[in-house]
C-alpha cells in the first residue's frame, strides 16, 4: 500500500505515460486522463483489493473496477501496467493495429484487469451495479468501483442505474465522477447542464461525498469514508482539472481528444518527474 509521497511519484510517471502514449498513437484522450490520474493512482496503489497474479474476470475474492468513461483509457492502461497486469512496454502500442490496447478498453483479446468493453458512454454504472449485487448474493465482502465523467452524466442510463443501485442498497458500490466541468464541446454547463450534482445524487438515495481530486490525503479520506457506508451506494465527486500536471493542457476542453506533437511532449516531460522508468 503506497503512502501519499509514493502515490505522488507514481502519478507523475502515469502522466508521463499518458502524454507519450497519445503522442505515439497520434490520437487519444490526454486531457481527462491527466485530470483523473491522482484518483486512479490512489485507487490502484492504495485503496483497492486486487492482485494481478490471481485476477480473473469473475472478480471472485477481489475488488472490481469498471471504467464507464472509456475514453480515459490512457490512464487506465498506465495504472494497470504499472500495477503489474501486463508489461509496461506494451503501453507503446496504444491504438496500433492488432494491439490489446484499443482506443477504448476492449475485452476481445482478454486484456488482464479489464472487466468490460467500454466506449459508448453511460453504460458502466449499470455493469458495476450488477457486479455489486452479484457479490452481495454470493456473500462476498469485496467492493465494486466505477469511474464516470461529468459530461457522461448527461446520459439517462446513468440515472436509471443510480435508482436501481439505491433500491437494492448496494453499499458495496463506490462510484466516482471526474468533476472537471469540461467535455469535448466545451464547458459541461454550456452543453447539457448538470446543475448541483451532489443534490442530484443525494436525491437518488446515494451517499454523496465531494472532495479535491488532486490532494492524496483528501482522496484517501474520501475512499475511507465511502467504505463505511451502510445501506447506500456511494458517489464521490472529485473536483478535478482537465489536463492537470501539464500547464498548456490544464483547464481546457481543447485537449479532451487531441494528441500532442513531439515538441509538446518534450515540454510536458520537463514538468513531470520520471519515477518508475519510461516505457
Amino acid at each position: 500500500m503506497a503512502n501519499t509521497q509514493e502515490l505522488s511519484r507514481i502519478a507523475s510517471q502515469v502522466r508521463r505515460d499518458i502524454v507519450r502514449m497519445v503522442c505515439a498513437a497520434k490520437s487519444g484522450h490526454p486531457g481527462g486522463s491527466l485530470g483523473i490520474t491522482d484518483v486512479m493512482t490512489a485507487l490502484y496503489f492504495n485503496e483497492m483489493k486486487h492482485d494481478p497474479a490471481t485476477w480473473t474476470r469473475s472478480a471472485k475474492g477481489q475488488d472490481a473496477f469498471i471504467i464507464s468513461a472509456g475514453h480515459l483509457a490512457p490512464v487506465y492502461y498506465s495504472v494497470l501496467a504499472r500495477a503489474g497486469y501486463f508489461p509496461v512496454s506494451e503501453l507503446g502500442t496504444l491504438r496500433k493495429f492488432g494491439t490489446r490496447l484499443q482506443g477504448h478498453p476492449c475485452i476481445t483479446d482478454a486484456l488482464p484487469g479489464v472487466f468490460q468493453s467500454s466506449g459508448s458512454l453511460g453504460q458502466g454504472l449499470s455493469c458495476a451495479a450488477g457486479i455489486a449485487l452479484g457479490k452481495k448474493l454470493d456473500g462476498e465482502s469485496e467492493r465494486v468501483y466505477c469511474l464516470l465523467g461529468d459530461g457522461e452524466s448527461e446520459e439517462g442510463q446513468i440515472w436509471e442505474a443510480g435508482m436501481w443501485a439505491a433500491h437494492h442498497k448496494l453499499d458495496n458500490l463506490i462510484a466516482f465522477t471526474d468533476w472537471n466541468g469540461q467535455q469535448i464541446d466545451g464547458r459541461v454547463e454550456d452543453v447539457g447542464g448538470l446543475g448541483d450534482l451532489k443534490a442530484k445524487w443525494d436525491a437518488f438515495g446515494w451517499k454523496t461525498i465531494v472532495t479535491d481530486g488532486h490532494d492524496f490525503d483528501a482522496i484517501l479520506a474520501a475512499f475511507e469514508e465511502a467504505g463505511k457506508s451502510e445501506g447506500k451506494p456511494v458517489m464521490i465527486l472529485f473536483r478535478s482539472e482537465m489536463g492537470h500536471g501539464v500547464d498548456f493542457m490544464a483547464g481546457t476542453h481543447k485537449w479532451h481528444g487531441k494528441a500532442p506533437n513531439q515538441e509538446q511532449v518534450e515540454e510536458a516531460m520537463k514538468q513531470l518527474d520520471e519515477a518508475l522508468g519510461d516505457f
